[in-house]
């Protein structure tokens, strides 16, 4: 980041506190929501190519299209199913009381928070800014983003965004390194809304926890693919590739290893090197559309996953190209049988490797998925719908794509959200836009009811107790 433009320390609190008054004062109705939301989507319209060449440039290269798919198609269709639904979600819901309660009738109203903080990653640093933002804003509160510091032009892209669509008192930015994270995650939110790895997110909850503030946390994990023996090989090749190489892999939901039956791992590894030479080019020549490695830690770390690989034996095999360390280049890869010692196994990758472990049963690939933590995203693989809910039923994640990989975030109406290690709490659509409210329960009582017999000497009422006590 730029220091001489990062926020200061002592600076987080008063804006807070800014960003509090203001909402207290006046509260979003629909109309300035709806208003708040149609002028950030036609602000981020506008500006779609100029925020892929930022991001690009953050990340030394990243494929433009990507970058209009993932951050900004995801962010206009989340803030589209938004304001299509927002008027009827923001209605009160009527809930039944039962007949020992009548005549009193029950309602449940969503009420804004507050003021909700959101700390957004560098891997899609638009769309896991703006999804959170714009859920919150529906919600009828004010924000205060967090943005990531290893994607530094696009903080200052998002910072200046921003500004153009909302009064400082309804949104703010804060930019800086860790030190300013670490203290905006105390900050005493309404709501906080996290995104990034699970190491983190135990930091970001500790940090929390002295003021009780409600969490959102949308963290990682190793997702796997369980690719049963019913299905085609050459699709499941195209879509795995397109689920692990889309960002280079640098993906919280992108397949972290391939489980498949142990007979058929060489043909496999044929069909995804035919994938990602029709892709990328057998010497990766269509690198336009290979997204570099975000900054050379990362490299250091993704590289320090191989060389501990080769120094096991694990046979680790480039599908096109070559390694480019200058650029941060590192090619697509798959590592063939490691054990869980290795390192590539023992962390989320978050970059293009693919390790690959054959299975004898499904049994057996449900066993190993069970015996490891909760994955953020689980990939089966079959057109036999007895097996596919079999493995629903006998595993947990966060959420599914059956046959496909990714795509389920990209679904308005499910909401996405990790389980135990990969996460608490969901958002996307109505499910945000309940997180980030007070589902606020309101009994209206009659002018006259049974209730006002309940009371001593109830010999009085023995007759009432007796009905409802039944």
């Amino acid at each position: 980041m730029d220091t001489a433009t990062d926020t200061r320390l002592h600076a987080l609190q008063p804006t807070l506190d800014q960003l509090r008054a203001a909402w207290q004062q006046r509260k979003p109705d629909f109309d300035q929501r709806r208003d708040d939301l149609l002028r950030l989507r036609a602000a981020l319209k506008r500006r779609l190519d100029e925020m892929a060449r930022t991001i690009a440039a953050d990340f030394g290269h990243r494929s433009l299209d990507e970058s209009r798919i993932a951050d900004g198609m995801t962010a206009l269709n989340e803030i589209d199913h938004l304001l299509r639904h927002l008027r009827r979600w923001m209605k009160p819901r009527r809930v039944g009381v039962g007949w020992r309660f009548l005549p009193a009738r029950a309602q449940v109203r969503p009420v804004p928070l507050g003021v909700v903080g959101v700390i957004a990653p560098w891997n899609y640093p638009v769309n896991l800014a703006l999804i959170p933002l714009a859920t919150a804003i529906a919600a009828g509160n004010h924000v205060y983003l967090k943005p990531s510091e290893h994607t530094p032009r696009t903080s200052a892209f998002l910072r200046d965004l921003l500004a153009d669509v909302f009064p400082a008192d309804r949104v703010a930015v804060a930019t800086g390194g860790a030190d300013v994270g670490a203290a905006f995650a105390g900050l005493p939110f309404d709501h906080l809304v996290f995104t990034g790895s699970t190491a983190v997110g135990r930091k970001v909850m500790a940090a929390a926890a002295p003021h009780l503030t409600p969490l959102t946390l949308e963290l990682g994990g190793k997702s796997p693919v369980l690719l049963c023996d019913d299905y085609p090989l050459e699709r499941a090749a195209a879509r795995i590739a397109t689920g692990k190489w889309f960002n280079c892999g640098q993906t919280c939901i992108a397949p972290d290893y391939v489980l498949l039956p142990a007979g058929k791992r060489d043909a496999f590894v044929a069909a995804l090197r035919r994938e990602v030479q029709a892709r990328y080019g057998a010497d990766l020549g269509n690198r336009d559309d290979y997204t570099r490695i975000i900054n050379d830690g990362q490299y250091a770390r993704l590289q320090g996953y191989l060389d501990d690989a080769r120094a096991r034996g694990i046979a680790a095999i480039t599908l096109a190209g070559s390694a480019d360390p200058a650029q941060r280049l590192l090619p697509p890869t798959v590592l063939l049988d490691p054990g869980d010692d290795a390192k590539v196994m023992q962390d989320e990758i978050f970059g293009p490797l693919l390790p690959l472990k054959t299975y004898a049963t499904l049994d057996e690939a449900i066993a190993y998925i069970n015996a490891h933590e909760r994955p953020l995203a689980l990939y089966p693989f079959s057109h036999d719908r007895a097996v596919v809910e079999r493995i629903l039923r006998d595993t947990v994640a966060g959420g599914v794509s059956v046959n496909d990989t990714l795509f389920h975030f990209a679904i308005p109406d499910l909401p996405f959200g990790g389980v135990g290690a990969s996460g608490m709490g969901a958002y996307h659509s109505r499910a945000g836009f309940d997180a980030m409210s007070k589902l606020l329960p309101v009994l209206w009582q009659a002018r006259r009811t049974g209730g006002d017999l309940l009371k001593p000497p109830y010999s009085r009422a023995q007759w009432l107790l007796d009905l409802i006590v039944r």
